[in-house]
């Protein structure tokens, strides 16, 4: 199958094209810039450049690809810039006008369409994991709000489509939150960690295999996808980070007003109910505690 995947930049994009190679299949990669060659694994994949937030660009390269299959990683992930009004007409042409533009040329051209989507379009409160079909009726911040009308635009548009939500996301190509403590980690006694925020961790390396099923398949509709092994805080995360990585640091909890560094408001509750995956017959993630232990000793961490 021919699939191209935006987002190559990033952390999941990378991965993504990288399990789609290893299956087989035809990768291209596509980005806003150019591509940064930044491991011997990608140095010479298939890549165009091509603005998403441009109709007739986004239009004209893909009809010149003709790919069967779309997977859209590529976003404006930076939460707290996304608050400042001089971004925000950024934040919604990537979030929202791009994924409207990629759904009217995917079922233009035919092509099957899967946008990574977030636990953020949720307005975060509770303690029940979150369904797919539990309606969006409040996101917390601007960038909830980007990518939910980019879910709606999708789902409207675009008959053959996934829309997958997932949360705190970890990977080898990139800035993540396990990279972060550790560099904090090494360089300090002590840490302050929320401990009132819950989810799962999600290494892109699992999900991208989870995608990659789950684009040869026709099971189209929304998911939600992480890691198994439960709900945990940012603070109970932490320390098993610490304690893989063989770090003495002390981590202490903290509740969210007490940490108050953030500009844009963050969900308590990004715990996902997943159960969906299994139903439709995909494979569940592996236990997060391995998927980091992995990532750690990948990224050479350990």
């Amino acid at each position: 199958m021919r699939v191209l995947v935006t987002g190559v930049n990033g952390q999941l994009g990378h991965d993504v094209m990288l399990s789609l190679q290893a299956h087989g299949h035809e990768a291209i990669g596509s980005g806003s810039t150019p591509l940064c060659r930044c491991t011997d694994l990608v140095a010479h994949m298939p890549y165009v450049q091509m603005d998403i937030t441009s109709v007739d660009d986004t239009r004209a390269k893909l009809e010149e690809i003709r790919p069967e299959a779309v997977i859209h990683c590529s976003a404006w992930t930076a939460v707290d810039a996304a608050e400042d009004s001089e971004n925000r007409e950024k934040v919604f042409a990537l979030n929202a006008q791009g994924p409207a533009n990629l759904a009217a040329v995917c079922e233009h051209i035919g092509s099957k369409l899967m946008m990574i989507s977030t636990d953020y379009v949720f307005d975060g409160t509770g303690d029940a994991p979150w369904k797919p079909e539990d309606r969006c009726f409040a996101p917390l911040n601007v960038y909830g709000l980007s990518k939910l009308q980019g879910e709606q635009a999708v789902l409207d548009a675009c008959t053959r489509s996934f829309v997958v939500r997932t949360a705190w996301v970890f990977g080898s190509n990139g800035h993540n939150f396990v990279r972060t403590m550790l560099r904090v980690g090494r360089s300090h006694d002590t840490v302050r960690v929320v401990n009132d925020q819950f989810g799962t961790p999600t290494y892109t390396k699992d999900l991208a295999e989870l995608l990659t099923e789950m684009i040869e398949s026709e099971k189209y509709g929304v998911y939600h996808a992480t890691n198994e092994g439960g709900y945990l805080s940012w603070y109970d995360f932490t320390r098993e980070i610490y304690a893989q990585a063989g770090l003495r640091t002390a981590v202490v909890p903290v509740t969210t007003a007490e940490y108050g560094l953030n500009k844009a408001e963050r969900p308590f509750n990004s715990r996902l109910d997943k159960s969906k995956l299994s139903e439709a017959g995909f494979t569940p993630l592996p236990d997060w505690r391995d998927a980091l232990r992995r990532y750690l000793k990948e990224t050479g961490e350990i």
